[in-house]
C-alpha cells in the first residue's frame, strides 16, 4: 500500500502552481485501476493507461534531489509502462513557466501539442498558460 501521506507531503513540497495535490486526492486516483504510481527514492511519478493512451498525471521530485537524474528515471519508467499497458500516445501537461520540466519531457521525446491558456492558477490569482505535449509510444 503506497504511504499516501509522504506522497502527498512530497507533492506540496513541489508545487505550488499547479496547487499541490492532497492526500486524499492521490488515494482516490491511486484507488482507479488505471492509474499506476512509480516510486524511486526522492520522488514519485503518477500515471494512467486506457484506451491506447497514457497520461503523465504528475511528476514530482524532492527539490533537494533536483538534476540528479530522478525524473528522467522515473520519466523513462513511465514509458515503459505505458508500453507495456498497451499505450500507444503519452500525453502530459506542464506549466508553460516550468522551463526545467519541458526539458525534461523534450529531452524524453515529448512535443508540444497544443496550449491551454490560462489553465493553472497561482495562489495571489495569477493564471498560467500548460502546454499539452505528447509522445508517439
Amino acid at each position: 500500500m503506497p504511504d499516501t501521506p509522504a506522497l502527498a507531503a512530497l507533492h506540496h513540497a513541489c508545487f505550488t502552481a499547479p496547487r499541490p495535490w492532497s492526500e486524499a486526492e492521490i488515494a482516490g486516483l491511486l484507488a482507479d485501476p488505471t492509474v499506476f504510481l512509480l516510486e524511486a527514492p526522492a520522488g514519485f511519478l503518477m500515471g494512467r493507461a486506457v484506451a491506447g493512451e497514457a497520461e503523465l498525471l504528475t511528476l514530482a521530485v524532492d527539490p533537494s534531489a533536483r538534476r540528479t537524474g530522478t525524473g528522467r528515471a522515473l520519466v523513462a519508467r513511465f514509458l515503459d509502462e505505458a508500453r507495456a499497458r498497451g499505450g500507444e500516445t503519452a500525453f502530459l501537461e506542464v506549466s508553460a513557466e516550468n522551463d526545467a520540466a519541458i526539458a525534461l519531457y523534450d529531452s524524453a521525446g515529448f512535443v508540444t501539442a497544443g496550449r491551454r491558456r490560462g489553465y493553472y492558477a497561482t495562489s495571489d490569482g495569477r493564471r498560467i498558460d500548460a502546454l499539452v505535449m505528447s509522445c508517439t509510444l
